[in-house]
């Protein structure tokens, strides 16, 4: 029996490790081990230095965009009471559940030449296109533009709770200094809360690193689309893998750099810091400057791209008769990824509190799976399928598609299942073993009930990741399985955007669940 329970314990936690791993194992291998060739050596003469320094430089410029308008914002909602401020601090999660390339369709009508805007600034000036200047969302400018405006919510989720933890004594201390408001943020709670807000970015900027859809929409030479282009425009998935070895690089060193800020935190805090901080209240003006600050945002990011789209929906009468196969196509793909992604994250879960060297293993494992891009765990796939002699079709395909999104987002059910583990009484365990409740019993008759909000969180999160996933599904996906991420891609590459607007619709649809269920959890756990 305890060789029993030895073999539970550390056997399909291994082979979980092994089945998230084993795609970005092979990618970076692939990539160290190809041999050069001409498709190589003309991408390392010509374009790996310019695909790097765009991609470094498009995630420069989304940092900075993001912290414009996530830290602002969460200091203003926690510290101030002004109109409106109980709809904007739920709200500003919203755009999470955009995709950034749902997100670059939108914009892209709205400035284009033809779109409303300079259509407007025309009719109004009188003047033609070529008299005037209008900004490029076809530039790594428009690229950052449209990234931090679908991540910058990561920011803001972590500033906020930061802001909000923060000693009510300091804060007094200050005030009673006579700290200005603008002191109090630079000088007080800035500097605490910024490995927290640091950390935030270095999650959303991992994310903006593993962007294709929208940098291959609006024409941004990327290491993302590079590597996509190697492999589907040169047939060279060699080349591709030798790309991906940058861009894993750039998103290993963000996530290194964010546990090294997460585990800064929680400084700066006294006995009196579940104190609740009384907001203070603002002038009528000041209030209504920043209710109109905080609109802008909100506007800008989420409400005018998604009415933008339904208004093209219905101005161009679109058919939603095509989208039947899609949407059972792409809810069955998330259904089994995100049930094989669960059950992999409850296995992580069980073994990291039995075994803290499990423990390790299996958050550096799912957090390197979630760390590589899909393009990278697209292509490991693809090796592992030309070195075992399959062929990409049928069950194969879905079978290995199933695989990367469990690969990819396991991290993602992993963190919201150990939280919920995390807050139970450690002397629940002794009592479960006194009555003799031992390890998977245990997981299941006693932890598993107790953990239900956020294993269901973290089911619902795995989901409508995996229904945003592009890359790799564009990649494995087989013939006949187009999803609405994919069909919507290829109909925005087309320049077909109306075509285009219902299944992006549908994927910003099925994200506002766990986005509004995000946010009514941050506001159960705020201090008000």
């Amino acid at each position: 029996m305890p060789h029993a329970n030895l073999f539970l314990r550390t056997i399909p936690p291994l082979l979980v490790v092994a089945l998230v791993g084993l795609p970005v194992f092979v990618a970076v291998v692939t990539g160290l081990t190809a041999g050069d060739g001409a498709t190589w050596d003309h991408i390392l003469q010509n374009r790996l230095v310019p695909y790097t320094l765009t991609t470094l430089s498009v995630l420069l410029m989304t940092a900075i965009m993001i912290l414009g308008l996530a830290v602002p914002a969460a200091w203003m909602i926690t510290q101030y009471d002004f109109p409106g401020r109980g709809i904007f601090s739920w709200a500003m999660i919203l755009p999470l559940a955009m995709p950034g390339y749902v997100m670059a369709y939108s914009w892209a009508d709205l400035m284009g030449v033809a779109g409303p805007l300079q259509s407007w600034i025309r009719d109004v000036s009188g003047l033609s296109a070529r008299d005037y200047w209008f900004p490029n969302l076809f530039s790594s400018v428009g690229l950052a533009f449209v990234l931090a405006s679908t991540l910058f919510p990561y920011v803001y989720i972590t500033a906020r709770a930061a802001f909000a933890m923060q000693s009510r004594t300091s804060i007094e201390a200050a005030r009673s200094l006579g700290a200005r408001p603008i002191d109090l943020f630079w000088r007080v709670a800035l500097p605490v809360a910024l490995p927290t807000i640091l950390g935030g970015l270095c999650l959303a900027l991992m994310e903006a690193a593993a962007d294709y859809g929208a940098a291959d929409f609006l024409g941004i030479q990327t290491l993302g689309v590079g590597i996509i282009r190697s492999w589907q425009s040169f047939g060279e998935p060699n080349t591709a893998a030798r790309l991906a070895l940058a861009l894993i690089l750039i998103a290993g060193a963000f996530l290194i750099a964010a546990r090294l800020f997460q585990g800064q935190r929680g400084t700066q805090q006294t006995s009196s810091r579940w104190q609740s901080q009384e907001r203070s209240k603002l002038s009528p003006l000041t209030g209504i400057g920043v209710t109109a600050l905080c609109s802008i945002i909100l506007l800008i990011c989420f409400a005018v791209p998604v009415l933008r789209l339904i208004w093209l929906a219905l101005e161009n009468r679109v058919s939603a008769a095509d989208l039947g196969p899609l949407l059972r196509a792409t809810l069955l793909l998330g259904a089994m990824g995100a049930a094989m992604a669960f059950l992999s994250a409850i296995i992580f879960s069980l073994s990291s509190k039995r075994s803290a060297t499990l423990q390790l293993a299996t958050r550096i494992i799912a957090a390197a799976g979630y760390a590589a891009p899909g393009a990278v765990l697209g292509l490991g796939a693809l090796f592992i399928i030309r070195e075992t002699g399959q062929a990409l079709y049928g069950s194969v395909a879905i079978g290995f598609l199933v695989w990367i999104y469990v690969s990819r987002f396991t991290s993602a059910g992993v963190e919201p299942i150990q939280a919920s583990l995390a807050r139970l009484p450690k002397n629940l365990d002794l009592a479960a073993q006194s009555l003799g409740s031992t390890g998977l019993k245990q997981f299941l008759r006693v932890d598993l009930p107790l953990i239900a909000p956020g294993a269901f969180a973290a089911g619902l999160i795995l989901f409508v990741e995996i229904l945003k996933e592009l890359p790799a599904t564009l990649m494995l996906r087989p013939f006949g399985w187009d999803t609405l991420a994919v069909r919507a891609h290829a109909y925005a590459t087309d320049e077909r955007l109306a075509q285009a607007t219902l299944p992006s619709l549908l994927i910003v649809l099925a994200g506002l669940a766990p986005v509004l269920l995000l946010s009514w959890r941050l506001g159960q756990t705020e201090r008000t």
